[in-house]
């Protein structure tokens, strides 16, 4: 008897830490999540004000100086 209580004494431990593994990766997951949507979310603005050309920092091509090279 004392050997299967050892054995699930060691399956206990193994299946607390999986669960806290589960857990951590998680919360990671949904961090990522998160960074993602915001990122898309920046793109999609930045998108919509070069579309519109409201952006002030923004020349119209025609206007722009020719690069330091030519």
């Amino acid at each position: 008897m004392n050997e299967i209580d050892n054995r699930i004494t060691e399956l206990e431990a193994k299946l607390a830490f999986q669960e806290d593994t589960i857990e951590t990766l998680n919360e990671e997951l949904k961090a990522h999540q998160q960074r993602l949507a915001k990122m898309q979310r920046q793109i999609e603005l930045l998108a919509e004000k070069m579309k519109e050309g409201r952006d002030p920092g923004l020349m119209p091509q025609h206007q722009e100086p020719p690069p330091p090279h030519y």
